[in-house]
C-alpha cells in the first residue's frame, strides 16, 4: 500500500495543512491551497495527470498517515472533520466510476 504521511502536531492552520500535503503527498507548483484543490489533486491516483506522485495501480489504496492525529485533533478539529469528509467524498468519486476506493485515513 502506498503511504503518505502528516505530521499531525506541526498542523496548525490551513496553511500549514495544504504545505504539509503539497511536500508529502508531491501536489504540482500550481497547487491552488483550498480544499477544492487538495480534491482535485486525489481524485485522479489511478490516471497519468501528474496531480500527486502517486500512481495508483487498478485496486491499490494510498494510505493517509496523520501522526500525532491526536494533536491535530485537539488544536485544529475543523480541519481534521475536512479532512475525513473529503477522502470519503473522493472515495465515493472512485466508487461511482466502478472503481475501489482510493484513500485510506490514519490517524496514530
Amino acid at each position: 500500500m502506498a503511504t503518505a504521511e502528516l505530521n499531525g502536531a506541526a498542523i496548525t492552520d490551513f496553511a500549514s495543512f495544504h504545505a504539509a500535503c503539497k511536500a508529502a503527498l508531491g501536489f504540482p507548483d500550481t497547487y491552488g491551497n483550498s480544499m477544492d484543490a487538495w480534491v482535485d489533486c486525489l481524485s485522479y491516483l489511478r490516471d497519468d495527470d501528474s496531480m500527486s506522485k502517486f500512481r495508483l495501480k487498478p485496486n491499490e489504496v494510498l494510505e493517509i498517515v496523520i501522526k500525532d492525529g491526536a494533536a491535530m485533533q485537539a488544536a485544529v478539529p475543523d480541519i481534521l472533520e475536512e479532512v475525513t469528509y473529503c477522502v470519503a467524498g473522493i472515495n465515493e468519486r472512485y466508487e461511482d466510476y466502478g472503481e475501489k476506493p482510493a484513500l485510506k485515513l490514519t490517524l496514530r
